[in-house]
C-alpha cells in the first residue's frame, strides 16, 4: 500500500481519497454533521453541485455515471438528508449503476440514542445497496473508500453507501491509501466458461430463427461494438431493452426495436417465434416477458450475465454463461458460425413492413402529437443525450428517437422513478458538456423535482426540458381508460402550473408550443440559446402509447391503440 506520514483529519482524508479515485464532481447538500467535510471542499479541486433536494443529488450522480461509465458520487447530511437519498439509491440498484453515496451521521457516542437528525441509514439501505459501511475509526476510512469504489464499479455494478459519523471527520490519522483491494468472498467472474461458450456457438450454428435480446449489461460492459459484430456474423436480429437502448444502432437493418409491453410488434413476434434466444446482459423482467409460461416457449435460451443470481431467476435457461458481456461476445465471435437464418430475416422484414410504429395525425392539423416531438428532436440533434422522466413520454422516446450510440439514453428502468429525469439530465450535461442534453418530461414527473431549475441556472448547465403537457398523469390515465372505464381518479392535473413562468421565475428560458408548426422552431431556439430551457409542448390529452401488451398477457397478444374506429 502507498503510505504517507502526513497527519490529517478524516475530512481531509475524505478529499484525498476522492482525488485518488479520480473524482472531479460531487452532487450534494450540506448539513451540520458534514461541516468539517464541506470546509475541506471549500478549497478542494472537486466541483460540488449544490442541488435543491437530496433526491436530486443521487439522481444527478447517476446521470453523470450513466453518461460516462464512471462511478457517480453524492453526499448528504444525516437523518432526512440521508433518507431523501433512498429512492435514488434504489433506482441505481435496480438499474445496476455504479455509485458511491456518502452520508453524514451523528457522532458515534450518540448512535442509537435517537439523537437529533439520527437515522440508521445503513440499516435502511441494506436491501438496496451492493454493500454499505458505517465508519467506526477514521484510520479505516481510506481502505473503506477504496473498497467502496471497487465494489461499485466491478461485477454487476451498483451503489455502495458509506455513513460518516461526525467524530470520524475530525479524528486525526496518518494517511495512507491502499494500492489494491482484496475482499474475501467478492471475486466477480469476468471470463465465461469456455465449454459453455463453445456449446452456445454450436447451438447458434444449428439455429434457424435466432434472436439476440440485449439489455443494460451491454452498456455497462462497453460491449456495443462486439454486439454489433456478433449480430452481423451470426446474422441474427437484435432487440434491446429500455436500458439497453443505444447499445445497438437503431438504423441497423438487424435492429428490432424494444420488446415487451410497449415494444414493437415485430420484436415481440420474433421472440415468440424464435428457436434460439440469446440474452446478453438482460434480466428477463416482467415488462419484457409478459406471461412467463408463454414467453419464447419454443426457443432454447442462452443467457450471458455477470450476475449468477440472474441465471434462471425468471426464465429457465438452457445454456448459462456467467461473465462479462464484452469478454464473452469476443469469444463467441471467435467460435460462432453464422446461423441458418436467411428465410427468418426475410420473414422479419415482412413483419417490419406490415407492422411499423406509427401514429395518426390530429384531424384539425393544429394539435401536437407527442411522437412527432420526439421525431423532431431526433432530426434536430441526432447525437443528443436523451434523458427521460417516467411515463408515456418515456416510452415514446424509446420508440421514436433514433439512437446510434451507447450512453445516449438515460432513463429509470427497473424502479420507474418519477422526478428522475431532470436532475439526471443535469448530471449528464455536467459529465458531457459537449453533448446536447434533453430531458423528455411529463407535466406530472417534472413537478416532482422542478426546483432543480435553480441548480441548472446557478451552475449554468444548459439542459433542455421538453414537457409533454397533456394535463394528466398520462400512463396511469391510459390504464384507467383501458381497464377502468375512463374513471380518471386523481390523474387530472390540468392547468396546475404555467411552466413558462416557472422557468422564468428561476432565471431559465421558458418557451411554449401549441401547434405542430411551432415544434421545430422551439427546439432550435432552445438549442441555440445555450441556457437552461423549458419547452412547454401542449399535446393531446388522451393520446395513448401504442402498441401495448396488457399486464399478464403473452407478448404477442398486442393491443393496437392507434387504429381508427
Amino acid at each position: 500500500m502507498t503510505e504517507s506520514t502526513e497527519k490529517m483529519t478524516g475530512a481531509r482524508a475524505f478529499i484525498e481519497c476522492l482525488y485518488r479515485e479520480g473524482v472531479d464532481t460531487i452532487f450534494g447538500y450540506p448539513g451540520g454533521v458534514l461541516l468539517p467535510i464541506y470546509d475541506e471542499l471549500y478549497d478542494a479541486d472537486i466541483r460540488h453541485i449544490l442541488v435543491r433536494h437530496e433526491q436530486a443529488a443521487v439522481h444527478g450522480a447517476e446521470g453523470y455515471a450513466r453518461a460516462t461509465g464512471k462511478t457517480g458520487v453524492c453526499l448528504a447530511t444525516s437523518g432526512p438528508g440521508a433518507t431523501n437519498l433512498v429512492t435514488g439509491i434504489a433506482n441505481a440498484y435496480m438499474d445496476s449503476i455504479p455509485m458511491v453515496v456518502f452520508t453524514g451521521q451523528v457522532p458515534s457516542s450518540l448512535l442509537g440514542n435517537d439523537a437529533f437528525q439520527e437515522a440508521n441509514i445503513t440499516g435502511i439501505t441494506m436491501p438496496i445497496t451492493k454493500h454499505n459501511y458505517l465508519v467506526q475509526d477514521a484510520n479505516d476510512l481510506p481502505r473503506i473508500i477504496k473498497e467502496a469504489f471497487h465494489i461499485a464499479s466491478t461485477g454487476r455494478q451498483g451503489p455502495v453507501l458509506i455513513d460518516l459519523p461526525k467524530d470520524i471527520t475530525v479524528q486525526e490519522i496518518d494517511f495512507y491509501y491502499p494500492d489494491k483491494v482484496n475482499l474475501r468472498g467478492y471475486k466477480p467472474t469476468y471470463q465465461g466458461n469456455l465449454q459453455q461458450i463453445k456449446k452456445a456457438a454450436s447451438e447458434i450454428g444449428r439455429s434457424k430463427n435466432p434472436v439476440i435480446y440485449a439489455g443494460g449489461g451491454v452498456i455497462s460492459s462497453e460491449a456495443s461494438k462486439e454486439l454489433r459484430e456478433f449480430a452481423e456474423k451470426i446474422n441474427a436480429p437484435v432487440t434491446t431493452t429500455l436500458t439497453g437502448m443505444g447499445g445497438f444502432p437503431v438504423e441497423h437493418p438487424l435492429f428490432l426495436g424494444m420488446p415487451g409491453m410497449h415494444g414493437t410488434k415485430y420484436a415481440n413476434y420474433a421472440i415468440q417465434e424464435s428457436d434460439l434466444l440469446i440474452a446478453v446482459g438482460a434480466r428477463f423482467d416482467d415488462r419484457v416477458t409478459g406471461k412467463l409460461k408463454a414467453f419464447a416457449s419454443n426457443a432454447k435460451i442462452i443467457h450471458i450475465d455477470i450476475d449468477p443470481a440472474e441465471i434462471s431467476k425468471n426464465v429457465k435457461v438452457d445454456i448459462p454463461i456467467v461473465g462479462d458481456a464484452k469478454w464473452i461476445l469476443q469469444k463467441l465471435l471467435k467460435y460462432a458460425s453464422p446461423s441458418q437464418s436467411e428465410a427468418w430475416i426475410k420473414r422479419i422484414d415482412h413483419w417490419k413492413k406490415d407492422n411499423p410504429l406509427y401514429y395518426v395525425e390530429p384531424a384539425t392539423g393544429d394539435g401536437i402529437k407527442p411522437q412527432y416531438i420526439i421525431e423532431q428532436i431526433s432530426e434536430a440533434c441526432k447525437d443528443a443525450i436523451i434523458v427521460t422522466e417516467v411515463g408515456q413520454h418515456q416510452m415514446w422516446a424509446a420508440q421514436y428517437f433514433r439512437f446510434s450510440e451507447p450512453r445516449t439514453f438515460i432513463t429509470s428502468g427497473g424502479l420507474g422513478t418519477m422526478g428522475y429525469g431532470f436532475p439526471a439530465s443535469i448530471g449528464a450535461k455536467i459529465a458531457r458538456p459537449d453533448k446536447i442534453v434533453f430531458d423528455i418530461a411529463g407535466d406530472g414527473s417534472f413537478q416532482m423535482n422542478s426546483q432543480e431549475l435553480a441548480t441548472a441556472v446557478q451552475e449554468n448547465v444548459p439542459v433542455i426540458v421538453a414537457i409533454f403537457n397533456n394535463g394528466y398523469l398520462g400512463m396511469v390515465r391510459q390504464w384507467q381508460e383501458l381497464f377502468h372505464d375512463k374513471r380518471y381518479s386523481s390523474t387530472c392535473i390540468q392547468n396546475s402550473v404555467d411552466f413558462v413562468k416557472l422557468a422564468e421565475a428561476y432565471g431559465a428560458l421558458g418557451l411554449r408550443a401549441t401547434k405542430r408548426e411551432e415544434v421545430r422552431p422551439a427546439i432550435e431556439e432552445a438549442i441555440a440559446s445555450g441556457r437552461p430551457t423549458v419547452i412547454d409542448f401542449i399535446v393531446e390529452c388522451e393520446e395513448n402509447v401504442s402498441p401495448m401488451v396488457p399486464a399478464g398477457a403473452a407478448i404477442n397478444e398486442i393491443l393496437d391503440l392507434e387504429k381508427k374506429e
